[in-house]
């Protein structure tokens, strides 16, 4: 692999005006694709799951009751002090503002509180429901506006009106201008770590490319596919980090050779075939990792997986074709200036790797990792238990779909939420849809009656209405309110028993009995995710394990990562559970901790963080083993390692960090969850795994962390991933004993 990027890369410099023309002619292609056949007013957040009751009982509610297929809204009205809504003037301010919300686009009819009873035992407060003709992707621009506008004038009387309901959702995610703090972090960092402007524009430049082509891609694609606005700013915010810091990686390589005297072309050529080998690498395990979400079939999750890897693949494109053609349009402007710090410590690790280093200053990646390895069996024992700790509260994980309980502190659909838990307890705001199908019953009414009485006696239900009946298609729509949260336990427990009941109801009514509604299809899709992750995290944990294998030529070394990874993993989900179920230090970040996770969170997760830690891994550990495999010495591999690689490995980890922190500011729960698991995530696995728990256990295991049987070493086919190819061969005299005796073997 390393030979044909080497070729490539030397190709794109060569001909860098035909690349650069061709990349911006594939954005012009995608922009245009976008503009005409998507756009971001085709996003829809609708979760659906094929083949589950749930589903199925909905599509079938959609085509049996058609009035009540769109989607809805509540409003929620609020006494002032000391009143109470049955008083005439109250009276009149909810009259004059219903009609005034059945005026507002596309409402199909609205249900006063005196006709459903849905007023609180003290008068103080009621919901009125909105019903929609359309499905929440479908309503206007401004349909949610317009009702919202519409209820002012009871506002003006002196009630407190809320709008809220399932027609608002928990807020898409909307990317703004707080998310550029983390490209600002970004500049600095990259500045510092070059020393020059110019070399720290063409990561930058670069990844702007991939971001441009990749976004305008899922744009193009909504008006065919069904894509969130998660989906897209999910694909924005691992496609600008993994733009930039595989550009970094090549970058720092190329300046490198340039200090050392290497011509720009031949520079260019050698950093993409040699890092840009470890940039492909990486680059295919995350493509690998999130196109895996396919196999759950889930199609929002599918389309949010294939999306990144989508956004992914063509940051990898940029940066082993696009990047090198900037580097020819730099030429020699990107060489350290002679004698500047750059330039000289450029020659220092340069000269570290012809020999000895112990009389040469260490840099500080070095000096870390000196320490970490000083004493390496306290140190693995020190981050397998700090980590270990912080891992504990993931053992109370939470899972469930976003509603209006997880919205934005103060805006209008979370305080309708909050209100009708407090007045009328939380079920009311995820009532569950019994769907009975009386086509086989020889009374219909009487099943109808019966199904209601059954349920109405279950524990855990607060309230059974019958919502509507389809005599021409023999159908019922039973309505129930839980006395407990969509997301909580006990609603999942009641949903189970409906469902496992149905069998006794349809032998004593002849009715099938079939549970919907958002709050089941909710409940339906967590159990799915929930259920996928464990194999999920199997086939993520064995696949970094056969990669590592083939890579690195060892056994000490995969299974190390593997370890590594599951505790950066289990470490990320106790802090995404502290901070957003149970509250700690969540005020920092808008969180108040009331809300369960969301239930496809952890497997994005941990799709997301194994490609970037297989990324680091790559990157650190091949300069130790190209250093053992030289001078034999373990201990002294793991400080060269250090020395060539940790300053670039910081930055990058840094400017992820930076890019994913950025995002946690949106007022999106389901983003800023995603956005906080991943910044903490490769927080922990740069600093505390890769750059002090790897090099501590090749400490400990010294010359067994390179060991590989001979006749597994004979079966495996060899990746050259770390640019072996590319540099000649030593005379067998001058190579050291460890590596005449791997070659033999």
């Amino acid at each position: 692999m390393a030979s044909v990027l080497y070729r490539l890369g030397h190709l794109s410099f060569r001909h860098r005006r035909l690349v650069l023309a061709a990349w911006l002619a594939a954005i012009a292609a995608v922009v245009c694709c976008a503009v005409t056949l998507g756009g971001a007013g085709k996003l829809d957040d609708t979760f659906t799951i094929p083949g589950s009751q749930s589903q199925q009982a909905l599509d079938r509610m959609q085509q049996d009751f058609p009035a009540a297929s769109g989607t809805s809204a509540q409003i929620v009205f609020t006494a002032p002090a000391g009143h109470k809504l049955t008083e005439p003037a109250e009276q009149a301010a909810i009259r004059t503002a219903l009609a005034a919300a059945r005026q507002a686009p596309q409402v199909a009819g609205v249900i006063p509180p005196s006709a459903s009873g849905a007023v609180s035992p003290d008068q103080s407060t009621a919901i009125a429901q909105v019903q929609y003709r359309v499905k929440t992707d479908q309503l206007g621009s401004d349909s949610l506006h317009r009702l919202s506008s519409s209820v002012q004038g009871a506002r003006e009387a002196g009630l407190g009106v809320e709008v809220g309901g399932a027609a608002f959702g928990s807020g898409g995610a909307k990317p703004g201008a707080g998310d550029l703090i983390g490209v600002a972090v970004a500049v600095l960092v990259l500045a510092l770590t070059f020393g020059s402007l110019l070399s720290a524009g063409m990561p930058l430049l670069s990844a702007a490319f991939g971001v441009a082509a990749g976004l305008g891609g899922v744009l193009a694609l909504t008006g065919a596919l069904t894509i969130s606005s998660t989906a897209l700013t999910l694909a924005l915010m691992i496609a600008l980090a993994v733009g930039i810091d595989y550009a970094l990686f090549i970058v720092t390589r190329h300046r490198s050779q340039l200090a050392q005297g290497t011509s720009p072309a031949e520079s260019a050529a050698l950093a993409v075939g040699t890092a840009g080998s470890a940039v492909v690498f990486a680059g295919l395990t995350v493509v690998i990792a999130m196109a895996g979400l396919s196999v759950v079939g889930i199609p929002f999750l599918t389309v949010m997986g294939l999306c990144a890897a989508g956004s992914v693949l063509i940051a990898v494109a940029v940066a082993v074709t696009l990047l090198p053609a900037l580097l020819g349009f730099a030429g020699h402007r990107l060489a350290p200036r002679p004698g500047s710090r750059t330039a000289r410590r450029e020659q220092s690790i340069a000269d570290a790797g012809e020999g000895s280093t112990a009389d040469r200053p260490a840099n500080w990646g070095e000096r870390w990792i000196r320490g970490a390895v000083r004493r390496p069996l306290l140190t693995v024992l020190v981050v397998a238990a700090a980590l270990g700790a912080l891992a504990w509260p993931a053992a109370s994980l939470t899972l469930a779909l976003p509603d209006n309980g997880s919205a934005a502190a103060g805006s209008s659909q979370r305080l309708a939420y909050d209100e009708v838990t407090r007045a009328f307890g939380p079920g009311f705001n995820g009532p569950l849809l019994v769907l009975a199908d009386t086509g086989g019953s020889p009374d219909p009414s009487a099943a109808v009656t019966r199904i209601d009485t059954t349920v109405r006696a279950m524990p855990g239900v607060a309230a059974v209405a019958t919502a509507g009946v389809s005599p021409a298609t023999h159908t019922a729509l039973i309505q129930v309110v839980p006395t407990t949260a969509p997301s909580a336990q006990a609603t999942k427990d009641l949903v189970n028993r409906i469902r496992d009941d149905a069998g006794t109801l349809r032998q004593t009514t002849g009715a099938a009995v079939a549970v919907t509604g958002n709050t089941a299809v909710g409940i339906d899709v967590s159990a799915k995710l929930s259920a996928a992750l464990l194999p999920f995290a199997a086939v993520v944990v064995g696949l970094s394990l056969v990669l590592l294998l083939l890579v690195f030529r060892s056994l000490v070394v995969p299974v190390k990562a593997a370890a590594g990874f599951l505790l950066s993993v289990a470490a990320t989900f106790g802090a995404v559970v502290g901070v957003f179920q149970w509250g700690h230090l969540g005020g920092l970040i808008g969180a108040d901790g009331s809300g369960p996770i969301a239930s496809f969170l952890p497997i994005i997760v941990m799709a997301v963080l194994f490609g970037l830690a297989m990324d680091y891994e790559v990157f650190l550990v091949s300069r130790m083993r190209e250093s053992y495999v030289h001078t034999g010495r373990p201990l002294a591999a793991v400080h060269a390692g250090a020395r060539h690689a940790a300053r670039v490995v910081t930055a990058a980890a840094v400017i992820m960090f930076s890019v994913f922190a950025a995002f946690v500011s949106t007022d999106s729960m389901i983003l800023k969850q995603i956005a906080f698991s991943l910044a903490v995530g490769i927080l922990i696995d740069a600093f505390v795994i890769r750059m002090t728990f790897v090099p501590a256990v090749l400490a400990l295991a010294g010359r067994w962390a390179w060991w590989l049987p001979r006749w597994l070493d004979r079966l495996l086919p060899r990746l050259d991933i770390e640019g072996e190819s590319l540099h000649p061969a030593e005379p067998e005299e001058e190579r050291p004993a460890v590596e005449i005796s791997q070659a033999k073997h």
